[in-house]
């Protein structure tokens, strides 16, 4: 074939099925990324490309949203913690970890990130009676991570510098002696910024555990930090593979936006060793001014963010993550479209000739391209003249520029890498410098030497368009006509590439735990329901206390579901709270930011296994209560918070986001607690013998209230109608469904509930949890969605300042028993007095 035939679609189709990411890749391009039309970018390695929904939803979402400083503790600042710690967790769940095992540190980018842990890593000098730390580095490493060299030998370390080579090549057994707890670092990238050559990720196993070079060689405890800056741009990175101590990130390389934030994922065993001296604003648990008294913030987030962190950036992020997954369907897909890219550029860039014969390029790859599993979406070369001479790289970029080209030039702040490729000794180094090179300019070419190279890379929005130009313009440009194709070098590299063809690696990872879907184990209803309206014991010597209703609220913050017979489960009321709406961020929306959430009536029919989810104006529509199939992929796991607890969600998929977003005005999607997932109660109450699991509720199991107590403070309210401002006087009813009870008792004197320990409602024994807090979600009116200041400004007047109102219970299995007990129509409450 000759060299235009090689550069049509159909050829590079027949190399590489894997392009694009369904449907039509073309209406994305210009949808997205319509600034680009015109440009062939080809530097994604430095940065990628944002498309345009990520700033079109991001500036939706900071217009139409109030982000308040962290640090604070009003609604605004709530909103923005509650906002971060969410992106924490997508940032997690997208490295196949957890909170448990990572924490999530943000910097300013991987540089800020790799200096953190410079800074706060126990160098350990050496000792008569010990060696010192080591640390020890791939020469193929970015500048940032060689940095970290000038501050450990300042500390008396040694710094000791590993070719890929040695790693394995002076592997041995390690020794015998454990017991040494001198601390060292080796680090190495996932994937070098200079060629794209992926290491082998087991390699961090192999370090911590001593067996390869140059642990090995060095007793102590081995910790390891992985440069996953470039790697993460186009592949995906399984932490539960690699388990690295530390992992520098920058989001721009992933992303494109936002530039200037990146972060330090920390393995939380490894968390406690890195120290601080410095500490900034938020990071401290107490200090005094005046003594040297310091105590660092308990939370490994909070003590390394030093200052209020750039939270509106970090919202970006949710963003980004957000249009990568909607445009791609995941990290999987970017390595295969973008690997395929590459390769295809490689092979027919290797095979190009001058019309003499001589190859246009020389290339600097440890290998030819083989998988997607050993070589990113890097390409680096120098071009040559026809007589084999090396053409210098800034008349390369040069003409490129003209042409709209857009590579990069140089060493790329890998100075190993490039004396490797390009055969440059220390002491050529040196000469160049005092010839007056530097890193970063024009001197492209010292005696006749090349200082550097020309790197191009791909991002998820490469095109083959994109290929077919860089390779017409150095067929135009460079190439001493005519154009030849070294037919044997291609028709090897062909039928390699057949040969990989058949190369599948694992789907994408979805979750965080990776398991699948299962129905909820715990959520199976007992044998007999719970029933309401009672009725009075004829036997009893007082009036007496029945149940009068009970109500569930199957979505977290929507309206009541008032039902007569109702099934109890492992984690109270089978349903109550078992979904909840988040916001586009994922963060849990609650009717204090979103009052019209009172307005949506979800109802559980049991016998159809379906949640019936009603508004006015709306029609109505399902979701399963149990997810026998996986939803989709995108949206299959995903992490939010309830009351500080962090929470594993399952999306309820699109059809209920729409419904959702249109009747609230607001991209929001519904989830629902995860079967795999166990929270369990902060605080155990007295008298409760095991942990308590929760579903998506604030607290506790249950929340009772008493009517005398609803009545009294609607007494109160009337007596202060001329304060109300206008605010209509609320009925009993109101003042009952305002306060969201599971369960509503009568024959009790007003807050006379607060002093019971314990109390049997039929035939089941609960333990009081304590006293529920109110908060001014229950000046929303639940019938039309609108806030007044009642009753809490009554509530508050009476018990004088105190807003505690409701008790939380949680049930208890009768011993010896394995299931919860029936709670019968008419059941009796029966309060149980304090124990000696």
């Amino acid at each position: 074939m000759d060299f235009q035939t090689l550069c049509t679609f159909d050829t590079f189709k027949s190399l590489w099925s894997h392009y694009g990411y369904g449907g039509n890749f073309q209406d994305v391009i210009e949808q997205e990324f319509t600034r680009i039309k015109g440009i062939t970018y080809l530097d994604h390695a430095a940065t990628t490309l944002y498309p345009e929904s990520l700033v079109r939803d991001y500036f939706q979402d900071i217009s139409r949203n109030v982000y308040g400083n962290p640090h604070s503790h009003n609604p605004s600042s709530r909103l923005t913690q509650d906002t971060v710690d969410t992106v924490r967790y997508r940032v997690l769940q997208h490295f196949n970890a957890t909170p448990e095992e990572y924490s999530v540190i943000f910097t300013s980018g991987c540089t800020a990130a790799v200096k953190l842990v410079a800074e706060s890593f126990p160098w350990r000098p050496p000792a008569e009676s010990e060696a010192g730390s080591h640390f020890c580095y791939l020469t193929d490493s970015h500048t940032s991570v060689v940095g970290i060299r000038g501050l450990a030998c300042g500390r008396g370390v040694v710094a000791l510098p590993v070719s890929p080579q040695e790693v394995e090549n002076r592997a041995r057994t390690k020794g015998e002696d454990d017991t040494c707890q001198t601390p060292h670092l080796f680090s190495y990238p996932a994937q070098s910024n200079f060629s794209g050559r992926k290491y082998p990720l087991g390699l961090v196993r192999g370090i911590q555990t001593r067996r390869l070079y140059p642990a090995c060689d060095h007793q102590g405890r081995w910790f390891v930090l992985l440069d996953a800056a470039s790697h993460v741009s186009c592949s995906p990175l399984n932490l539960q593979e690699c388990p690295a101590d530390f992992v520098p990130i920058s989001f721009y390389k992933m992303f494109g936006f936002p530039t200037g934030l990146g972060a330090l994922l920390v393995r939380n065993d490894a968390a406690g060793i890195l120290k601080k001296t410095y500490f900034g604003g938020g990071t401290a648990a107490a200090y005094l001014s005046g003594e040297d008294y310091y105590v660092q913030a308990a939370n490994i987030c909070d003590r390394f963010e030093d200052g209020t962190v750039s939270f509106l950036d970090i919202i970006a992020v949710n963003h980004g993550f957000e249009a990568l997954y909607r445009i791609t369907g995941g990290m999987h897909n970017i390595q295969q479209h973008t690997y395929g890219l590459a390769r295809y550029t490689y092979m027919l860039l290797s095979s190009l000739c001058h019309g003499n014969g001589r190859p246009v390029a020389q290339i600097y790859t440890e290998g030819q391209f083989e998988s997607p599993s050993t070589q990113g979406a890097i390409l680096n070369f120098n071009l040559k003249d026809s007589h084999g001479q090396i053409i210098g790289y800034s008349q390369v970029d040069r003409m490129a520029s003209l042409y709209n080209i857009h590579v990069r030039t140089g060493c790329f702040c890998n100075t190993g890498a490039c004396q490797y490729f390009l055969g440059i000794t220390n002491q050529q180094m040196r000469r160049n410098l005092q010839a007056g090179h530097v890193c970063g300019d024009s001197i492209d070419l010292v005696d006749g030497q090349p200082t550097g190279s020309v790197r191009v890379s791909f991002g998820y929005m490469s095109t083959f368009e994109d290929c077919q130009n860089f390779l017409n313009f150095v067929a135009e440009c460079f190439v001493e006509k005519p154009v030849t194709v070294d037919q044997v070098r291609l028709q090897e590299l062909i039928t390699a590439t057949a040969a990989s063809r058949g190369f599948h690696e694992e789907p994408p990872i979805n979750s965080t735990n990776g398991g699948a879907v299962r129905a909820d184990e715990r959520a199976k209803p007992t044998e007999a329901p719970l029933r309401g309206f009672g009725h009075r014991d004829s036997n009893s010597h007082r009036e007496a206390y029945t149940l009068t209703n009970i109500y569930i609220y199957p979505i977290k913050s929507c309206g009541a579901y008032e039902v007569h017979d109702w099934p109890v489960g492992p984690l109270g009321l089978l349903y109550d709270r078992s979904w909840m709406v988040v916001n586009g961020n994922g963060v849990c929306l609650s009717q204090k930011r979103e009052p019209r959430l009172s307005l949506v009536r979800p109802q559980v029919h049991l016998p159809s296994n379906k949640l019936l989810l009603r508004a006015s104006g709306m029609d109505a529509i399902s979701v399963p209560l149990e997810n026998k199939t996986p939803t989709h992929a995108r949206y299959r796991v995903c992490q939010s918070k309830v009351c500080g607890d962090r929470v594993e969600a399952i999306d309820c998929g699109d059809e209920a986001a729409s419904w959702l977003s249109d009747f609230l005005g607001q991209p929001c999607r519904l989830i629902r607690q995860s079967p795999d997932f166990t929270r369990d109660m902060k605080k155990r109450p007295s008298g409760a013998a095991t942990d308590t699991p929760l579903s998506l509720v604030n607290e506790a199991q249950y929340l009772m209230i008493n009517r005398a107590s609803a009545e009294l403070i609607q007494k109160l309210m009337s007596s202060r109608q001329d304060d109300a401002e206008g605010d209509q006087l609320l009925d009993t009813q109101n003042v009952i469904s305002r306060f969201r009870a599971n369960l509503v008792i009568a024959g009790v004197e007003p807050f006379e509930e607060d002093n019971w320990p314990h109390l049997i409602i039929g035939n089941t024994r609960f333990v009081v949890a304590g006293q529920c807090g109110r908060c001014q979600m229950i000046g929303v009116d639940q019938e039309t969605g609108t806030k007044t200041k009642e009753p809490l400004m009554s509530l508050s007047a009476y018990r004088n300042g105190k807003v505690t109102f409701g008790v939380y219970l949680t049930h208890q299995l009768p011993e010896g028993s394995s299931k919860v007990s029936v709670l019968s129509a008419g059941c009796l409450i029966q309060p149980e007095p304090h124990s000696s």
